[in-house]
């Protein structure tokens, strides 16, 4: 039930993260924690990594929807998990928002964790 639930929040937050990037991903490039210091604004980079998150979080849902699923949820789980590994570089390169690397890197954790299946499963 707990993995149930974390995948289906989980997966619907990093959809919506998605959703917000490519409706305006000015705005978000601009509240997001450490984007602008990657450099400029550029749209094309911005709606591919939304694009990911969104695929990543449907991968999340379905597995919540339905147990079966868990491998398009371990999929989506690998970006999440590949995404805190950058960051953890970048932070080890050049150490700066270390609450924003944090939580990037738990949320991973947790999502891959919600994703891959159990004995509590269908």
């Amino acid at each position: 039930m707990i993995r149930w639930i974390a995948a289906g929040l989980l997966g619907t937050l990093h959809a919506l993260n998605g959703l917000f990037m490519l409706v305006d991903g000015p705005r978000w490039y601009s509240i997001t924690p450490g984007a602008a210091m990657t450099g400029p604004y550029n749209s094309h980079f911005v709606e591919d990594v939304g694009v990911a998150f969104i695929a990543a979080g449907l991968g999340l849902v379905f597995r919540a929807w339905r147990a079966i699923y868990w491998p398009a949820a371990v999929a989506g789980a690998a970006f999440l998990m590949f995404h805190a590994l950058i960051h953890i570089v970048g932070f080890a390169k050049h150490p700066h928002d270390l609450i924003s690397t944090v939580w990037i890197v738990l949320l991973a954790a947790t999502a891959l964790r919600a994703a891959l299946p159990g004995q509590s499963d269908e």
